[in-house]
């Protein structure tokens, strides 16, 4: 991965996790964007109400998105990361 600075990061991630929400809302569930920057992805279900926190972080040469309980998804598959959090929310 190419130096970045802290913009170029920000906006990175940003993307990233805008990626992820238009997965998200096609699974039915809500977000937002939250935090400084808008640097953290909130995902809430609608019935079970349950929710997590999702960060897009720099992993070596890439982006992965990361939440709690030690759920990861690469950056390049959103669709796949919004199952596992769809599965994990429901």
């Amino acid at each position: 991965m190419p130096p970045f600075g802290a913009q170029e990061m920000a906006d990175a991630r940003r993307h990233h996790l805008a990626a992820l929400a238009y997965e998200i809302e096609a699974r039915g569930l809500s977000w937002r964007l939250a935090g400084p920057g808008e640097s953290v992805l909130h995902v809430a279900h609608p019935v079970t109400r349950r929710q997590v926190m999702v960060v897009a972080m720099p992993a070596g040469e890439s982006w992965c998105y990361l939440w709690a309980g030690g759920g990861t998804g690469d950056v390049g598959r959103p669709a796949l990361a919004a199952d596992q959090i769809a599965r994990l929310l429901g």
